[in-house]
Parts: C-alpha cells; structure tokens; sequence
C-alpha cells in the first residue's frame, strides 16, 4: 500500500521537552547558578521513537494514562508540535480539537470568533457566511452568539469550537477529551456528527478515557504506556489489555533526564 494511502504516518517519532528542575528563591540564587552555569532542567521524552500509520478513513482511538504521550501525538499530528526526531506526514486537510478555546480572542464575540477560527481553518470569508447560520444553529448558543467570548462557560466554549471545526468539513478530525464537556445531548449530537464523518470517510482522531466511545467511534486502538506505543489493535483487544494495565497498576517507565 502506497503512502498515499495514508492520512497520517508517524515514522521513529521522539518528542523532547525542557522541564524546569527546581525554582531560585531570590535574585542571589539566580546569579549564581547563571556563574556557575548550573542548569536549572531536566530534558525528558514525552514520545519515545513511535511509528504507526493512519489510513484514510480510518477512526482511530488513542488510549493511557494521564502524561503517557496521548496529547502530545494529537498535537504532533496536528502541527503544533514538529519532532524533536523523527518524521510527521500528514495528507489533507486538519480540523484540530486539541485544547478548549484555541484560536479563540476572548474580546470578540462568538460571531467574530466563528469568522476568525474559519479563517485559521481554511475557509474564505465568503465560505464562512455561508456556513455561519449552521455553525449557530448547531452551538445551541442563541443571543449568547453575540457577546465576548469570556463570558462563556467551558461547555458553550466546546460547543462553538466543535460547530466551527466540524463545518468546515476537514479530511482530518482530531479531538481530544473536549467532547466529555457539555450536556448529555449536545455530546450526543457530536457523536452523531462523528459518526457521519465516518460514513463519508473522513479519517478520525480520538483521545478520551470513555472506553465506551472508542468502542463505538472506533476502528482500531493504540495503548500509549510512558510515551511508547505498547500496543495497536482492535478496540476490544486493546482496551482489555488498557483495562488490564490499569488494574494491575503498572508503573510508567522512568523519564529521561
């Protein structure tokens, strides 16, 4: 199968980050760690050498612990990141669900925002116009629709985010946890939408700790254990052996420094 073939292609993925190790308490300390050239981090590797590829169409979930590397793949794949080493091939277009009011000036009011998050997604002001009625109608945010966007809740935020990120019909869907805020039924609204891009082929990325929605979004699954790939397969393999992990409470291996 050629690559052209596949949505997104991970290939001996690391990520490294700085952390910071330890805090001066006054301006003394600080002057003399800079003297004495004494670093004040640790490098560590969020991801660690991971491969794995994405056929288009497909639905994959992403599944582990808290700070085992989830995020950070969505975030790779998403752009937002490049690889400390390694490569990230991505083909078509990306609608990222990564973080809650991303892309969103707290001073404009959702409208404004609707314009503004279509713009940084592809789309002309003319397209946006004419997707605008159906991004509203969708958000369920009425008047609010109107007002600056500090005022909303975490739940009105996801709603606009998700109406914007959705309308503008990506290749690509990356979300990660937003959908588990809101109401019951705005989450099944989404899902129902999800499942739509489904049906059209879209290809799906999904991070969340509702095992209930991978299997059900979900073609196949990839368990992140300490930034490596421990396993990758059906959802009812997959998720035993997560469930499994969890129960057994395993260790995550050590941090880099």
């Amino acid at each position: 199968m050629g690559s052209e073939s596949y949505s997104v292609e991970f290939c001996d993925v690391v990520q490294r980050f700085r952390r910071i190790r330890e805090r001066p308490d006054t301006l003394r300390e600080v002057f003399a760690k800079i003297i004495r050239r004494r670093h004040t981090f640790q490098v560590f590797e969020a991801i660690k050498h991971i491969s794995f590829k994405v056929s288009k169409g497909e639905a994959v979930g992403i599944v582990g612990r808290n700070g085992s590397g989830k995020s950070t793949i969505l975030k790779l794949a998403a752009g937002v990141y490049e690889p400390s080493e390694g490569r990230v091939t991505v083909q078509g277009t990306v609608a990222p669900l990564i973080e809650l009011g991303a892309g969103f000036h707290y001073e404009l009011t959702g409208r404004e925002n609707i314009v503004l998050n279509g713009l940084l997604l592809g789309l002309t002001k003319r397209q946006i116009k004419t997707r605008e009625e159906r991004i509203i109608e969708f958000s369920e945010l009425g008047d609010f629709i109107d007002s600056p966007v500090k005022q909303y809740s975490s739940g009105m935020y996801m709603r606009l985010a998700f109406s914007v990120a959705t309308e503008v019909d990506p290749d690509i869907l990356i979300v990660d946890e937003i959908l588990g805020v809101g109401d019951g039924a705005f989450q099944e609204k989404c899902f129902e939408r999800i499942r739509r891009f489904r049906e059209a082929g879209k290809t799906i990325l999904l991070v969340t700790h509702a095992m209930d929605q991978v299997r059900t979004l979900c073609d196949r699954v990839l368990l992140i254990r300490g930034g490596q790939l421990a396993d990758d397969g059906l959802p009812d393999f997959v998720i035993a052996r997560y469930e499994e992990m969890l129960g057994r409470r395993l260790p995550e291996p050590a941090l880099q420094k």
